[in-house]
C-alpha cells in the first residue's frame, strides 16, 4: 500500500535564533556523542533472561533483577546504544505522572478504586525511589525534586486548573499531593504570561536522562550483565529474541522497546510511535531566572490540550518540548528532524509566549524522538508464564519513573514473588490493538490537529473548547 508521504514539509533551513542548533538532544552531548558502541553479540548464546532495549526500562529491569539474584543470566539487547531512544531524548521530567486516569485504571478486569489509589502511590513512591536508587548506585543524575508547576494562562485553562483540582479530592488527594494556587502563588514561583493560577503538585524531580541512563549501563554491567549494542532483534518469540548476530534462547525474553516497538515482527500495531520534539537555550545568566522564577528546579508545564513540558537544567537551560510532530505513516519512526520543522518554531513560539524576556536567546539544541502510545492510552506491564514472554512500556511519555516501576515489577513476575507491585492494575493488562493503516495514519493525525484547533478555538472564544469535547469519546 502506498501511504501518505512519511515527512512532513519543513520550512526554511532554520529561523531559531543563534544559528542552526545540533540536531542532539542535549542530554547526549559530549562526552556522550563520543561514546564508542559496546560490542555486538558475537554469537547465539543461551542465558536466563534476555531483555530486549537498553533504555530505561531494560536497564532498570536488569539491574533490579542482578540484584536480587546474582546468578541469573541476564543480557541486553539494543539496536543501537544505551539510550538511544526515548530514554535519552525526553524532557528530563522524573513525574508521578500515569497515562491513564484513575477512573480508567479502576474500570480495568478486577481492579478497583482502591486499586487505582495503590498504582498513584505507586507512581509517587517511584520519584523518590529512582532518585535513591541513582544515589545507591553513585550515579550524579542533576536531580532536583521541585515538584511541577502547570500554569493556567487562559478562563478555560483555569476552569480546568480547578477541576483538577476537585477531581484529585474526589479520589481522596489531599493538598500535599496536589493543590491549587493563586495567581500570588504561583507568580512566586514562575512568572509567565497572562496568569490566572495554577496547579503544584511536589511529585516530580527534574533530572537529566542521560546522566541517569549512561550511569545505569554501567551499573548493570558492573554486576556482570553483557549489553550488546548495535544488536537489533528482529523477532521475539517464546524462548527467543532473533538478531542478526544469532540467537538467545531464554526461559523469559522482555520487550523493552517502547515507541520502536513496531520493528519487530508481528508487532507494528502494537504501540503507535508518536514523536515528541524539544528544544534547549544556551545556559542563562541569572538575571534571566530572576525574571523566570523555578529557583528549585520545577518543572513546567501549563493546561492546554496539546502538552508542553519544561524544565530548568543544572546548568541553566531553558529545556522546552512538547507535542504535535504528525504520526508518521506505517508505525516508522525518525531521530533526526531539520531545524526548520515546523513544530520547532510553534515550540520557539510558545517559549517567547511564556517568556518574551528570552527573545533573541539561542537555541543551542533541537532533537526530538518516539514515545509509545497504546490504543487505550494505559502503560503496562506484565509476563505470560506459558510463553515466558514479558513486557513494559506504552508510557506515553511519562517513562522516566515508570520505567522505574515497570523494572521492579518484572523483577517481582520473573523471581515469582507475591508483592504489592504485582497486585497494582497495570500488570497484566494488554491494550487492544491499534487499526490498520491508513486509518491508523488519520486517527491519531486527526487527534493531534484537534488538541491544536482546541488552543486556538480557547484563546479565540476564551470558552472551554467545544473541539475537545467533541473529540474526546473518539480518543479512548
Amino acid at each position: 500500500m502506498t501511504g501518505p508521504p512519511t515527512d512532513p514539509p519543513t520550512g526554511p533551513p532554520t529561523d531559531l535564533p543563534g544559528g542552526r542548533p545540533v540536531d542532539r538532544s542535549v542530554w547526549q552531548a559530549p562526552p556522550a556523542a563520543d561514546h564508542r558502541p559496546r560490542p555486538a553479540l558475537p554469537a547465539s548464546t543461551d542465558v536466563d533472561v534476555a531483555i530486549v532495549g537498553a533504555g530505561l526500562t531494560g536497564l532498570w529491569t536488569a539491574l533490579y533483577l542482578a540484584r536480587a539474584d546474582p546468578t541469573l543470566r541476564i543480557a541486553v539487547l539494543e539496536s543501537q546504544v544505551a539510550g538511544f531512544g526515548a530514554s535519552g531524548r525526553n524532557g528530563g521530567w522524573c513525574s508521578a505522572l500515569f497515562p491513564a486516569s484513575l477512573e480508567a485504571l479502576a474500570a480495568l478486569p478486577g481492579s478497583s478504586r482502591a486499586a487505582a489509589r495503590a498504582q498513584d502511590r505507586a507512581m509517587r513512591d517511584t520519584v523518590h525511589e529512582v532518585l535513591r536508587a541513582a544515589d545507591a548506585e553513585g550515579i550524579d543524575a542533576q536531580a532536583a525534586r521541585g515538584g511541577t508547576i502547570s500554569v493556567a494562562r487562559s478562563e478555560a485553562q483555569w476552569a480546568r486548573a480547578r477541576a483538577e483540582v476537585a477531581h484529585a479530592r474526589s479520589w481522596g488527594l489531599s493538598a500535599d499531593e496536589l493543590r491549587l494556587l493563586d495567581v500570588s502563588e504561583t507568580e512566586s514561583l514562575v512568572r509567565t504570561t497572562r496568569t490566572h493560577g495554577a496547579t503544584y503538585t511536589p511529585d516530580c524531580a527534574a533530572l537529566h536522562p542521560g546522566r541517569l541512563v549512561r550511569g545505569l549501563a554501567e551499573a548493570v554491567e558492573r554486576r556482570g550483565v553483557p549489553i550488546h549494542e548495535r544488536t537489533a532483534v528482529t523477532e521475539i518469540a517464546p524462548g527467543r529474541a532473533v538478531t542478526a548476530h544469532g540467537t538467545v534462547r531464554a526461559e523469559v525474553v522482555v520487550r523493552a522497546t517502547e515507541g520502536y516497538t513496531a520493528s519487530l515482527s508481528g508487532q507494528r500495531r502494537r504501540l503507535a510511535p508518536v514523536h515528541s520534539l524539544v528544544l534547549a537555550t544556551e545556559p542563562l545568566p541569572a538575571e534571566a531566572w530572576d525574571r523566570i522564577g523555578l529557583r528549585r528546579r520545577e518543572t513546567l508545564s501549563d493546561h492546554r490540550h496539546l502538552i508542553i513540558y519544561a524544565q530548568r537544567t543544572a546548568d541553566d537551560r531553558l529545556v522546552l518540548g512538547g507535542r504535535g510532530a504528525p504520526y508518521l505513516f506505517g508505525s516508522r519512526t525518525r531521530s533526526t528532524f531539520p531545524a526548520g520543522y515546523a513544530v520547532f518554531r510553534r515550540l520557539h513560539a510558545t517559549m517567547l509566549d511564556l517568556f518574551p524576556a528570552l527573545s533573541g536567546t539561542r537555541i543551542t539544541h533541537a532533537w526530538g524522538g518516539a514515545l509509545g502510545v497504546p490504543r487505550d492510552w494505559c502503560a503496562s506491564v506484565g509476563l505470560d508464564r506459558a510463553s515466558g514472554l514479558a513486557w513494559a512500556g506504552g508510557y506515553v511519555g511519562d517513562g522516566v519513573s515508570t520505567a522505574n516501576l515497570a523494572g521492579r515489577t518484572l523483577t517481582d513476575l520473573v523471581l515469582g514473588r507475591d508483592t504489592d507491585l504485582v497486585r497494582l492494575p497495570w500488570v497484566g493488562h494488554r491494550s487492544r490493538s491499534w487499526e490498520p493503516e491508513p486509518l491508523r495514519w488519520l486517527g491519531i493525525n486527526a487527534g493531534l490537529r484537534a488538541a491544536a484547533v482546541a488552543d486556538g478555538e480557547e484563546r479565540l472564544t476564551r470558552r472551554p473548547s467545544v473541539v475537545a469535547r467533541a473529540m474526546r469519546p473518539l480518543l479512548s
